[in-house]
């Protein structure tokens, strides 16, 4: 089994803090719809190409699907034609047997799977909702960042805070009963204050799953360069703890397990001493055997070591002891495919490389990194790094699991860091 990604990169506008691989296609609409054809023909062109080379981590015929994730880019950007071919033609080559009722507008996979399209709050108009009933998606994952519409103009975003809501409204409606969305903490001059009114903005909600992250000023974006010339300035420490612990505090008050660093999913079973234990990180699959149904099962295969198959401009590849990459230019891409060759390159995984990968993604999960699924050199190895940071109370070692501790989880990078083989 393993998850399919379907890259689609195109953008209305591009937000001042964004790093992923991303195009603003032609204004006028022709040219617009010209390039959407044709990368929609390349993407599905590509599956094919993948499966004909029988290739089972990485696409091939048998390789049965555990999950579908539509990411952009903006996948909502779309029109309805080329998701509904997206889809047929994920059905005729990975078997995942859809099942179209006509008479009453729907689309299901005969197995059930996560099906997860990301979307932007103004794109999600009435006509938008109700056509996501004749597709195969269950789950959307929608970025809100704020609700403050001075802060969402100030990071670029199309959308206003109420857009959010009536967007929600929308999903229902059309019988999404799994939605995701996303939150930044830690704006430029935001307080404390402020943070807590988007976390109860968001609560209210009353959604599934819920991702939050602090504002990244990643190299090579308008943000980061707004940075350098001094004209904003990051958060301090101090005020990043507050945010952070507010928001584990809040979101653990209000039902929800933080199974990864920074996503948080809705519990249906809640009781005293689990809510008590949902904010100290590690607790829930080996203490009480109810994880949350709303994890995203897509994201949680990236960190705990099952296959995934991309596919689009940039999108990656892992599985079968090797990674792959195709090119991120889109006319490039589109070219090769049209000339029926897969843009990409690939590197065979050795053991190091694993055990790194291992540690900078399990180790993000609330269940930490198996330790019976590391060879005795590893984990002996592992072990003996871990040993001073276990004495700072930055990991825990707990059933044959390691994990990091709410102390940990504020210092990842550096405790990741220091576990690497090198």
């Amino acid at each position: 089994m393993s998850g399919l990604y379907i890259h689609i990169p195109f953008c209305a506008s591009r937000c001042i803090y964004c790093g992923f691989y991303s195009i603003v296609p032609a204004k006028k609409k022709d040219e617009r719809l010209s390039v959407e054809e044709r990368y929609v023909n390349a993407i599905c062109h590509e599956m094919e190409l993948r499966a004909e080379k029988d290739d089972d981590c990485f696409g091939g015929r048998t390789s049965g699907l555990s999950t579908i994730y539509l990411g952009g880019g903006t996948p909502s950007q779309l029109s309805f034609e080329s998701l509904q071919k997206i889809f047929q033609t994920i059905d005729n080559v990975y078997h995942i047997g859809l099942e179209w009722d006509t008479e009453n507008n729907t689309c299901t996979t005969a197995t059930p799977i996560e099906v997860t399209m990301e979307c932007n709050p103004d794109d999600v108009t009435e006509e938008f909702a109700q056509n996501l009933r004749s597709l195969p998606i269950n789950r959307i994952s929608m970025g809100a960042q704020t609700f403050s519409d001075e802060r969402l103009r100030f990071l670029h975003r199309r959308h206003t805070a109420d857009e959010v809501e009536t967007a929600v409204k929308r999903l229902r409606n059309a019988n999404i009963g799994n939605i995701s969305v996303d939150l930044m903490f830690g704006f430029p001059n935001e307080t404390l204050e402020e943070w807590k009114e988007d976390i109860e903005r968001l609560l209210a909600l009353d959604i599934e799953h819920i991702s939050a992250y602090s504002l990244m000023y990643e190299e090579g974006t308008p943000l980061y360069r707004l940075l350098q010339a001094g004209k904003v300035k990051d958060m301090d420490d101090e005020l990043y703890r507050q945010m952070y612990d507010t928001l584990i505090d809040r979101l653990a008050e209000a039902g929800y397990e933080q199974y990864e660093i920074s996503n948080f999913a809705k519990l249906k079973v809640q009781t005293s001493n689990l809510k008590v234990q949902c904010s100290m990180f590690k607790v829930q699959s080996s203490k009480f055997k109810v994880p949350s149904p709303f994890r995203s099962q897509h994201n949680s295969s990236y960190w705990h070591n099952v296959p995934y198959i991309g596919i689009g401009a940039s999108a990656h590849s892992y599985g079968n002891g090797k990674r792959s990459w195709n090119i991120a230019d889109t006319k490039a891409y589109i070219t090769a495919i049209e000339e029926d060759r897969l843009p990409s390159e690939e590197e065979v995984i050795d053991a190091d490389t694993h055990y790194n990968d291992m540690i900078m993604t399990a180790l993000r999960t609330c269940e930490g990194i198996n330790l019976s699924t590391l060879s005795a050199e590893y984990q002996a190895y592992l072990m003996r790094l871990a040993k001073p940071l276990q004495e700072q109370g930055l990991l825990k070692e707990d059933d044959g699991w390691l994990y990091l501790t709410r102390d940990g989880i504020y210092v990842s990078d550096s405790v990741m860091s220091d576990l690497m083989k090198v």
